[in-house]
């Protein structure tokens, strides 16, 4: 065969035994074809190029082939399905699933998390799992992969991997692409990771955080430090959303702070109430912040102040492990459950998500009225804390139920 010289003008075919020749081009290149019939219509395949495909090799395809005629199958039409087949599974893989599902819901997310989304894809999941069709990709196979991230001591994000992993296949079961989620069956696989909450201290000792926070500028600190962290106890907002606060976005006439929805963790507006309290650090902050665009700005009055800043306060007063920034969230949370304030309208003022969508239905009233009188009672709440005293929540209006999407008291 190797031998075999093309003819000028003419395709020569050498044959060796079932169907099986190799077909001599005019330019010299030579390829195997398979001819049979099926169905009593002769048909003819490739099986290759030679000698890239060797004759024991060619033997072996034609009999493949032959052994499928024998199961009522047409070879040249299996393999026109497979190639079909291959093309559907390019456009269905689980990386195309999961970069359609990813454009579309990075539009409500905040950098940092569409960020670590596409880092989680990119590093964790595509590279075994984004070639593989992904209504044939199975739990052993996703486990498989998971199982990596766990074997580096990385057990936390093994559990961030799958929620993404979860996200995609749910999305592509409502596209219609797979029917079913193989991460649903993989509950109790992975390593159990215990979640380490951010530290906060309880809430009887808040009046001593209060006094400590209160004398920092007094002992050395920045007096701007001191106030940033008398309005975080006021507003409990994230760290992140306080320090990064622009003059834009603070209306000291309708005491209102706007924090836009850019900078919000779901990406939506959310309104700080600004407690008589409050609007009294604003002023004087606004006094001594040097012309900046920033509430709280950095040495460098372009850029807002260090995360680390509030931080490294607390642990000046003797605090590590003890309290963070977050934790003046979580201390507001207890109180103000604890003294009855509706847990809709406190969960509201945190800026959490809605539990489910008849409560999203009804969130969009924002209960502002409630939340402005709940802000002020915390402002003097802490008051009361400083004095050794209590404030008393106000009366309530009753808890309010939605069905059928009309209010109900």
């Amino acid at each position: 065969m190797r031998a075999a010289k093309p003819t000028p003008g003419k395709t020569t075919r050498l044959y060796d035994s079932g169907g099986l020749h190799l077909v001599i081009s005019p330019t010299g290149s030579k390829a195997w074809r398979l001819k049979y019939r099926y169905n009593g219509r002769e048909n003819r395949i490739s099986l290759g190029a030679y000698p890239l495909i060797s004759l024991k090799e060619a033997r072996q395809a034609r009999d493949d082939a032959k052994r499928q005629l024998l199961q009522g199958i047409d070879p040249s039409a299996e393999r026109k399905a497979r190639r079909q087949q291959a093309q559907v599974d390019a456009t269905n893989s689980f990386q195309q699933q999961a970069l359609e599902w990813f454009e579309r819901q990075k539009i409500l997310w905040v950098d940092s998390h569409t960020r670590d989304v596409e880092r989680r894809l990119q590093a964790n999941l595509f590279p075994d799992l984004g070639p593989l069709a992904i209504d044939r990709i199975t739990p052993v196979q996703v486990l498989d992969t998971l199982r990596k991230m766990e074997a580096r001591g990385a057990v936390d994000l093994a559990h961030r991997v799958m929620q993404v992993a979860a996200q995609v296949f749910r999305y592509a079961i409502a596209c219609g692409r797979c029917a079913t989620d193989p991460t649903s069956g993989l509950r109790g696989a992975l390593t159990p990771h215990v979640q380490k909450h951010q530290p906060a201290i309880d809430p009887d000792e808040l009046p001593t955080l209060l006094h400590a926070i209160d004398r920092y500028a007094t002992e050395g600190g920045e007096a701007q430090t001191q106030r940033a962290l008398q309005f975080l106890a006021l507003t409990f907002v994230r760290t992140k959303e306080l320090i990064e606060a622009t003059w834009d976005e603070i209306d000291l006439a309708k005491a209102q702070w706007i924090i836009t929805a850019p900078r919000m963790k779901m990406k939506r507006d959310h309104v700080v109430p600004l407690s008589t309290q409050a609007l009294a650090i604003l002023e004087e902050q606004q006094r001594t912040c040097r012309n900046s665009t920033y509430v709280w700005p950095g040495r460098n009055t372009r850029v807002p102040m260090s995360n680390n800043t509030l931080l490294f306060a607390l642990y000046r007063m003797g605090y590590r492990s003890k309290m963070t920034g977050h934790g003046f969230r979580a201390v507001a949370s207890t109180i103000l459950n604890e003294q009855g304030w509706r847990h809709d309208v406190i969960e509201k003022q945190l800026a959490h998500e809605p539990e489910n969508r008849v409560r999203a239905a009804y969130n969009r009233a924002e209960y502002l009225p409630e939340r402005v009188r709940l802000m002020q009672h915390w402002g003097d709440h802490l008051d009361a804390l400083r004095q050794g005293r209590t404030a008393q929540a106000p009366a309530h209006t009753p808890r309010l139920f939605v069905v059928n999407s009309d209010l109900t008291p």
